[in-house]
């Protein structure tokens, strides 16, 4: 998935003509917290509620005031894993999206960011989820698949975890059954540690928290 295919139409720009009150509006409008001023097609920079709230007369423009622009911005052929890295360092509500010649096209809003994240890792979808600590030269997502479609399941999505000083990863799979205690025997007999599962009899470690945690941090 590409920036291009993630921008919200629905959400204009400011422009630096436009009110603090107008950009406030607009803001609380589309629950952003940041909002991009372009004038025509030149992207100017993104300003903040924080700094906006600040402003007591609220019929200044915004294009006559001393904000703290800032100016992150993703290329209409930015990868997905980009934008979330952009949007997780800098905390931020939307990413711009400009083509190659520093035309605005248009935003990506962290909830339609969301809402596809929630489509990659099958959220949404009917299933369990079996989280697994391997050793990182144990990585075999292929293994894994064949030991899960054994047991006549799928797996929907998957993704990896890995952690400081360390050669363990934490693989987390969710497959499109709530019955897993025979998928999860076949783990343990080919030495697959099983630290949680969820959607089963078996107990979790906290590894849920850290699971909803990752998604919540997609909604900044």
């Amino acid at each position: 998935m590409f920036a291009s295919e993630l921008i919200s139409n629905s959400i204009p720009p400011l422009k630096t003509s436009d009110s603090v009150q107008k950009s406030l509006e607009r803001m609380t409008e589309f629950k952003l917290s940041h909002l991009p001023i372009v004038n025509e097609s030149q992207f100017l920079g993104l300003i903040a509620e924080d700094e906006l709230i600040e402003i007591r007369d609220t019929e200044q423009q915004v294009g006559n005031l001393s904000l703290s622009i800032l100016n992150p911005f993703v290329y209409e052929d930015a990868h997905v894993y980009d934008i979330i890295r952009l949007f997780n360092q800098l905390h931020l509500s939307v990413v711009p999206v400009l083509d190659y010649k520093k035309n605005y096209l248009g935003l990506i809003s962290v909830n339609s960011l969301l809402e596809y994240t929630a489509d990659i890792y099958a959220v949404k979808e009917y299933g369990g989820i079996i989280v697994l600590e391997i050793s990182n030269r144990n990585n075999s997502l292929a293994h894994m698949a064949q030991i899960v479609e054994a047991d006549n399941a799928q797996i929907l999505s998957s993704y990896v975890q890995s952690f400081p000083d360390s050669t363990k990863l934490e693989i987390t799979l969710k497959i499109n059954k709530t019955e897993l205690s025979g998928i999860i025997a076949s783990f343990e007999r080919y030495d697959y540690q099983v630290k949680a599962v969820f959607n089963s009899t078996r107990s979790d470690n906290g590894t849920e928290d850290r699971y909803n945690s990752f998604m919540n941090y997609l909604n900044v």
